[in-house]
């Protein structure tokens, strides 16, 4: 732990000058202005009387401030060459690492995320800064065959122009990473707005974006409330919006975009299950799904929330996975031996703990419930089993609660197991886990979803290869590795004769 970082008496991790909340900021042409709406306190959710971050929201002039901004800073940083954009990505990387563990414990304090966790994203903000700053490396267009004499046909890439993006609370500093990043490299300016429960990771992000040489008005910042993106999607100089959140939002930006001919990229709601099979390695799946279930308090889009059982081993399961949480800490974030934080924001946490009550009253039995602190934001793990009548309407099983809560049902055979998975209207990401290739093989053709893990955690995303999900779970180009290309640019075809 790098000098920065302190030791307080409950064993709890602070940064010198912790106490004092750190001033919010917006980022508009180069500028770092407050903002003229209403206040905005950014609190622990571990510890709700400390105060992260404050400052003022940004207001709809701010949005038609911020894309003007862009709009007169896109070309010149368009026609800027693709390696030089990447060494300003490559500098705000190193910038990121530098402070992995002040920004990773601000990040625990602010968004309720385990010390580990935090510093772990800030480090993956930074990896996928260094892979786009690469991009210039990387094949920049392609060259076909004419069927006439004389003539070539090149296919190059252009920036979309002016790009907004919204981002959610759950990873405040690598999801706009696996967005911005791209979309910078490639040419784009950006109008940002984060989630206003996560402004400070935010600013930092930005900060070191500035830091690493960004030009005046590539990058636009704006904190506030949800009603911005929609200020941004109506906005007559917005070329692409890139979105990340919940499938109601997502649908509503989705229209407004559509209406005004935006191209649209959303990765929203996710109902991810793991299917473990009687051949799986049992202490191996064990371990997978309650990495899958509970790291980040469940608050993954990528989270496993169901459970599929092989009949044979579910009751041996079922106490294996118990048995590792009775040793699963819950408790304040930024201390080192806290296996899961709190929910977000208090209210998050009611509203996973009235749905638990509600499955409950609609049948499901509860299999495990763990410990947590009392009240707040606290939520104890909790493992539900679902008798098949109750199902097809139980909330636990059909809606994405986004909290530490599993649903679980049993399988006579492999064919029910992957029927039960593929019971649900997203496609985001599953786990399956066997021993059998042949298996594996097949899950491939059956399962309908994005992203498929074999006898690994549902969660999980590396920059290089494509993420999103199929069914309602994405709508658009997938992001990140060379898929970020197909939303972020658009293709010029020219037939070159000499």
């Amino acid at each position: 732990m790098t000098a920065a970082v302190e030791t307080a008496h409950d064993g709890a991790l602070v940064a010198p000058g912790a106490d004092a909340p750190v001033a919010l900021r917006l980022l508009i042409g180069g500028e770092w202005v407050a903002g003229s709406g209403a206040p905005l306190v950014s609190r622990n959710p571990a510890r709700p009387q400390q105060v992260v971050a404050e400052g003022t929201q940004a207001v709809p002039a701010d949005v038609v401030r911020a894309m003007s901004a862009a709009r007169a800073a896109q070309r010149e940083w368009g026609l800027t060459p693709i390696h030089e954009r990447g060494a300003v990505l490559a500098r705000a990387a190193a910038a990121l690492e530098a402070r992995a563990d002040q920004y990773g414990l601000e990040l625990a304090r602010e968004e309720g995320k385990t010390l580990a966790e935090g510093r772990g994203e800030v480090l993956r903000a930074a990896q996928i800064l260094r892979y786009y700053a690469g991009e210039g490396d990387r094949t920049a267009g392609e060259h076909f065959a004419s069927p006439r004499r004389g003539e070539r046909i090149i296919v190059t890439r252009k920036p979309l122009g002016v790009v907004g993006i919204v981002t959610p609370f759950n990873f405040p500093i690598a999801i706009p990473a696996w967005k911005i990043a791209p979309a910078l490299v490639y040419g784009n300016a950006v109008v940002w707005k984060p989630a206003s429960t996560v402004p400070l990771l935010a600013m930092r992000f930005a900060e070191a974006l500035v830091e690493g040489g960004l030009p005046a008005g590539v990058l636009n910042l704006l904190i506030g409330p949800g009603a911005l993106g929609t200020e941004l999607v109506r906005h007559a100089d917005l070329d692409g919006l890139s979105f990340t959140g919940s499938t109601g939002v997502g649908r509503t930006l989705a229209g407004e975009a559509a209406s005004r001919g935006v191209p649209f990229q959303g990765e929203m709601g996710g109902k991810n299950a793991a299917i473990v099979l009687a051949d799986a390695d049992l202490d191996l799946a064990a371990e997978q799904v309650l990495f899958g279930a509970f790291r980040s308090t469940g608050q993954k889009c990528t989270a496993t929330s169901r459970l599929v059982l092989a009949d044979e081993i579910a009751d041996e399961f079922l106490a294996k996975l118990a048995l590792r949480l009775d040793a699963w800490r819950v408790g304040d974030p930024s201390d080192p031996g806290t296996h899961m934080g709190p929910l977000v924001t208090e209210a998050a946490a009611a509203g996973v703990r009235d749905a638990v009550a509600a499955a409950e009253a609609d049948g499901a039995r509860v299999a495990y419930r763990g410990q947590a602190p009392a009240g707040g934001a606290f939520l104890e793990p909790t493992v539900l089993e679902i008798p098949d009548a109750d199902a097809s309407t139980n909330i636990a099983w059909c809606e994405e609660l986004f909290g530490p809560v599993l649903a679980v049902r049993r399988a006579a055979s492999t064919e029910e197991a992957f029927a039960l998975a593929e019971d649900s209207e997203f496609g985001l990401t599953a786990a399956l886990f066997t021993r059998d290739i042949a298996t594996a093989l097949d899950a491939v053709d059956a399962l309908d979803v994005g992203i498929l893990h074999v006898n690994s955690e549902s969660a999980g995303a590396d920059p290089h290869v494509p993420f999103g999900g199929a069914k309602k779970s994405g709508y658009g180009p997938k992001e990140q590795g060379a898929a970020a290309k197909e939303f972020f640019t658009h293709t010029t075809t020219v037939y070159l004769r000499g």
